[in-house]
Formats: structure tokens, sequence, C-alpha cells
């Protein structure tokens, strides 16, 4: 795949150009693109495996956009490469797996700080630049539409590298030995990629064999209690009417605080999301993992609602509820549990959102208003994923289509089940916590002329 830039020779007697232009063929730029596909599928399924164990807002809403990104890039590399294959619609890592393997092996990092590192300081930038090679020796006229996406991709991956930048700022400091493992751990992946020279439109090496897990790593598991941001108050039900049938939803400035909170503590469904794009990626194949990185922005969009909102009210953070309850309704289940709970809430909630966007309206509150009519747009495509991937899930797995009732009726009883679990203090207490939230609501809002 290697592009000398020579001057375009031809027999005598026969037209010339002196202009000099890229050798590549058409098949050997597919072989490229192929590459960044898999590095981007990498990315994709890296940037998603870690958001339940990191702790901010702020680092999952990023990890969240990063890992959509990634996916919008990697489906515009592989449709592609299927242009320029046409009609081959083969897809093999072949000989870019030492390249891809050192991607898939920062899965098994000992630590989300240490992955999030190794992504800004060596993998990101290191793909960057290969695209950024791309651009300056590829054609115009020969590949305008890959370098149109292949220039966004440029812009992303900076943007990229400066929000992870700002998540290791933010996320909470390791210990002094887990910082030194982590150090060791990522100088480990730097002088991997470095073997390799780097991510480059050259050939890779042969015959490199790259380790599972590194010496430094440890296996991936997938935090089965979420990271939550102790700048918050951090609970398990984060409003009393989830453990008590007694207490109203509200209406009014009830109505606005109660859906603010909610819309936050979709940091659940962000968590969810990424929980099933790593642990069915590999059953339901990339038309998922496409599907589920936009669910998960989605979801991370509409938990920056609530926190906007609360944030312009002047509420303190320290004073807001987060919960975990659904997330923790499926500690060690099946993914298909994860992928049912959250296509059910979906449809669930769907209608109730609609109503809760017009009574807005009559309000006269146009950021809920607005927040709330684009959050129920995209649950009914959210709903629709639900359908389509369970669905596809139990055929893969040889199971009836009828048995999508008896996931989601235990999706309904594993969250019972954790309400169940609520004790009298967990229920004194968010009884407390909400009262005093919306006292100091009260206390913020404009008195009336």
């Amino acid at each position: 795949m290697d592009s000398p830039q020579i001057a375009n020779r031809v027999p005598e007697g026969l037209l010339a150009s002196s202009e000099r232009r890229p050798t590549w063929k058409r098949v050997e730029a597919a072989e490229l693109f192929k590459r960044f596909f898999f590095l981007e599928e990498s990315l994709t399924r890296l940037c998603a495996a870690w958001i339940p164990a990191a702790a901010r807002i702020g680092s999952k809403a990023a990890l969240a956009r990063m890992c959509w990104e990634s996916a919008l890039t990697a489906d515009a590399l592989r449709t592609r490469v299927f242009e320029l294959k046409y009609p081959s619609r083969l897809m093999q890592v072949g000989a870019d797996k030492p390249l891809v393997d050192i991607f898939n092996v920062a899965l098994h990092a000992p630590s989300a700080q240490a992955l999030f590192v190794a992504l800004r300081t060596y993998i990101i930038p290191s793909l960057a630049e290969a695209y950024e090679g791309y651009l300056s020796v590829s054609d115009e006229l020969v590949d305008g539409p890959g370098r149109r996406f292949i220039a966004q991709a440029v812009r992303d991956k900076r943007q990229h590298v400066e929000a992870l930048a700002a998540i290791t700022t933010d996320e909470p400091a390791p210990s002094s030995a887990q910082g030194n493992t982590d150090a060791v751990w990522t100088a480990q992946i730097r002088d991997l990629l470095a073997s390799l020279g780097g991510v480059s439109l050259g050939s890779i090496p042969k015959h490199m064999t790259i380790p599972d897990i590194l010496p430094s790593g440890k296996p991936y598991v997938l935090a089965q209690e979420p990271a939550r941001d102790n700048r918050y108050f951090v609970c398990d039900f984060y409003w009393p009417d989830i453990i008590d049938p007694n207490y109203a939803y509200g209406e009014g400035l009830a109505l606005q605080l109660r859906s603010a909170v909610s819309h936050i503590n979709e940091v659940w469904a962000v968590e969810t999301a990424a929980a099933i794009l790593v642990g069915l990626a590999d059953e339901l194949g990339w038309e998922f993992v496409h599907d589920a990185a936009r669910w998960l922005y989605d979801e991370a969009r509409h938990m920056g609602m609530g926190k906007y909102r609360l944030d312009a009210w002047g509420l303190p953070s320290s004073e807001i509820p987060l919960g975990r309850y659904i997330y923790q309704a499926c500690r060690d289940q099946d993914p298909i549990y994860r992928l049912g709970m959250l296509g059910y809430f979906e449809t669930k909630n769907i209608g109730k959102k609609q109503q809760r966007a017009r009574e807005f309206q009559r309000m006269g509150d146009k950021t809920s208003q607005m927040h709330m009519d684009f959050d129920w747009a995209d649950e009914t495509l959210h709903a629709e994923y639900g359908r389509r991937w369970l669905t596809a899930l139990l055929e893969r797995r040889g199971q009836p289509k009828s048995d999508w009732s008896q996931v989601l009726e235990t999706c309904e009883r594993l969250v019972q089940n954790r309400i169940a679990e609520a004790t009298r203090e967990q229920s004194r207490e968010i009884h407390e916590v909400a009262q005093h939230l919306l006292a100091r609501a009260t206390q913020l809002a404009p008195s009336p002329p």
C-alpha cells in the first residue's frame, strides 16, 4: 500500500502529464480503508467499554460522543471499501492483524485512567496522523468521497484528544501504586505501536504476534457497579416515587424538577447502551454496533439535557440525586436483559414524554419542552432498535421471536426485585433529599409579578 510520488511516465508517442500523483490503485486504496475500518471499530468498542467505570458525568458524555463519531467514520470506511472492491463484500483483518490487535489489547487496561491516557497520547494521535498522511498524498479527482470523510475524521480525532485531556484531568486520580502500573502499561502500548511504525500507510511487518493481554494489564470485565460522580448526591433510588407509590410525580415547578432529575439520571441508559454495545458486538455484528453507538450517544444527550437545566436553574450538584438502581438490576445478567431493559423503558415512556412536552408548552417552559420533544423523537428510534436487535438476537440464539415478551417480563421483574430491596433508611433519605431540593428550587424560582 506504499504510495511513492513519482512522475506519470508513459511510453514515447503517447500523451503524458507532468503532474505528480499517488500510485495507489483502486484495490490498494480499499485495503487501506479496510485497515482504518478495523481500527475505528476497535475504538468504537474501547470508548464504550469503559463508560460504566468512568466516574464523571462529563467523562461518560464525552466517551459516548467519541464512540458515536468513531462508528460514523468506521461505517463510512466500510461503505467505501465495498464501493472500491465491488462486487466483493469480504471484510477480513488479514495482514493488518498485528496493528488491529494493538488497538484491541488496549481493552484490557489496568484501569480506566490508563486507557484514557493511552488513547489520548498514543492511539488516537497515531490514527489521526495516518489520516493526515492519506490526505496529503491522495487525489480529489480519484477519491473525493474518501477524502471528505477522512478530513472530518481528522477533525474528530483532534477533538477527541482534547476531550480525553479534560477527562484525564477531571477523573479522580488513581492511587500511587495504580498510577505506577498505569504508567508501565501505557509505555507498553507506546512501544508496541512504535514497533510497527505507528498507524502507517505502508505494509505492516509480518509474523509479529501481539499478546492478548499486556503484562501490566488485566482482563477486561464490565463494571457491574457503575462509577458515580461524587460531586452529586450519589444514591441507588433517585426520587421517592420510585419506591413510594403514594409520592406524586408533581406539577408545575415539581414537574420541572422531577423531569430534569429524571433526565440526568438517564446515566443508567448511557451505561446500559455502552454495556450492550460491547457485550453483543461479536454476536450481532457491525450493523448492531453502529446502531448501538448512536443509541449510546443519544442517551448521553438526554443525560446532558437534565444537567443543562439543573445547572441553568442554579441548583448545586451536591443536592442533585444520582441513582443506580436500573443498572444494578442487571448485575451479572446475560446482555440480552440489558438490551431488553433499554428497549423496554424506551417503549414504556414514549407516550409520557409527549404528554410532558405539551405540559411544558402550556407552562411556558420552552427549554424543558424542547428537550422533551427531541427526547421523544429519539425514543421512537430507540424503540425500533430494541425490537430489531432483540428479535435478531433471539433468532441468532435459535429462540422463537415470541420469547421477546419473556425477556421484557424478566426485565420488569429484575427492576421490581431491585426496588424491593430498598431499605427504610434509603426511603427516608431520598424523601428528605427531594423535599430539600424542591425547597431550594422554590427559593430560586422568580416570584410572580
